[in-house]
């Protein structure tokens, strides 16, 4: 053999081997499917997600339904086979482990920030809504119940569930309009709709869970538009006030801005 065949040979051996270990060696990353949906204005374990006292309240038609991934555990062992099978599966997403877990944290302790984080969510959520509606706080009690769920992106949909329990479309119609209205972005106290982790999941869960509309933080649409499933019309929203007067004109057939 020849020292240029020789050298050639023992190269193709070594990146055979570095392949082998990469391919059977745990990967940094979390691969992401579309979760669960619920709706805001119905009931979670036989109790309303949302429950006012100290105000009238309206009997709501049409759904307003949170959305979630699901996302393999901090400690699951991802394969390189895992991660390519993902890279070219549109129901899937592969990302960052950082980026789903603060990295070295235990399944128990990421359960914990997570619902410490749905808490203030919902927190933020009721004086987003009742500083929208001015109403006072100290009149206006309202509880949010729902289980199973941790994060801070459902934090829009339960402030739409308020208002619409609270004042509908203002008109007094339904904020939805009777249709399954479905959407995602957190929300701070003043009514700022932020970003979220895994939005390009979320509208196939809000597809197959039968939503026609789809709310989504304004500076994520690029994230969503590329594989929106057919028939769902997105709707950008960077404030509470957005997402309300599109709901509104939507329900009265009035134009509605579009990613």
């Amino acid at each position: 053999m020849s020292p240029r065949a020789r050298i050639l040979a023992v190269c193709s051996t070594l990146v055979v081997a570095l392949l082998a270990v990469a391919a059977l060696a745990p990967l940094p990353f979390s691969i992401a499917y579309p979760g669960l949906t619920a709706n805001v204005l119905g009931t979670d374990q036989g109790k309303p997600v949302i429950t006012i006292t100290g105000a009238e309240t309206r009997q709501t038609s049409g759904q307003l339904r949170m959305t979630a991934i699901v996302a393999t555990g901090p400690d699951a062992d991802i394969r390189l086979k895992d991660v390519v099978s993902g890279w070219f599966n549109k129901g899937r997403a592969v990302m960052p482990r950082d980026s789903v877990y603060p990295s070295g944290d235990s399944p128990e302790e990421v359960d914990r920030h997570n619902r410490k984080e749905m808490e203030e969510s919902q927190h933020t959520a009721v004086k987003a809504a009742l500083g929208y509606l001015n109403r006072s706080p100290k009149d206006v009690k309202v509880t949010l119940r729902l289980a199973g769920v941790g994060g801070p992106s459902a934090g829009l949909m339960f402030t739409l569930g308020i208002v619409d329990k609270l004042d509908g479309d203002g008109r007094g119609g339904d904020l939805t309009g009777g249709r399954v209205i479905s959407g995602t972005g957190t929300i701070d106290a003043d009514g700022k709709v932020g970003p979220v982790g895994g939005v390009g999941l979320k509208p196939k869960a809000a597809k197959r869970d039968g939503a026609s509309v789809f709310l989504v933080p304004k500076e994520q649409c690029s994230d969503v538009t590329e594989e929106l499933p057919k028939g769902l019309k997105l709707i950008p929203v960077k404030e509470l006030g957005d997402a309300v007067t599109s709901l509104r004109s939507l329900a009265a057939g009035k134009p509605v801005p579009s990613c």
